[in-house]
């Protein structure tokens, strides 16, 4: 899978690195990440689910599997963000927070930033194609989303 690098820089960090949960249930996920694949939890029942846990939701089977899934998605909804939610952010707002809904994964949805060239007037519409960008950090990977 090919996915051109990230042409903008992700919002500075202010609410500390992402990591895998203690109990290590979402390590693939960020694993995946920082090999720029969006590896998702997916059950031998055919079940996809986020957030991963030890069991299915469809068939209560233990330990579900994981899968490779396309970074594309439809935006299902989104908000863009006018007031700073911490005094780090003041000087890159506004910025657009969304969550795109993946089809090729069973409708699983993620959040992440929905990078675009002009964002305080860009029109937004749900629904509209996205597709997720690898932002590499100091040490970890986010996946952001622009618009196709």
């Amino acid at each position: 899978m090919t996915v051109p690098e990230l042409d903008a820089t992700a919002l500075p960090q202010v609410f500390g690195r992402p990591v895998p949960l203690p109990s290590g249930v979402d390590a693939p996920f960020h694993t995946g990440l920082t090999e720029h694949r969006l590896v998702l939890q997916q059950c031998t029942c055919g079940a996809w689910q986020w957030p991963p846990e030890v069991i299915c939701h469809r068939c209560r089977g233990f330990d579900p599997g994981w899968a490779e899934t396309e970074p594309e998605g439809l935006l299902y909804t989104w908000t863009r963000v006018w007031h700073p939610a911490r005094e780090e952010l003041r000087a890159v707002v506004p910025y657009v927070v969304a969550v795109v809904e993946l089809p090729a994964a069973g409708g699983v949805r993620l959040v992440g930033n929905l990078l675009l060239d002009d964002v305080a007037t860009a029109e937004i519409r749900t629904g509209t194609p996205v597709r997720g960008l690898f932002a590499d950090q100091d040490g970890y990977t986010l996946l952001q989303w622009r618009p196709v």
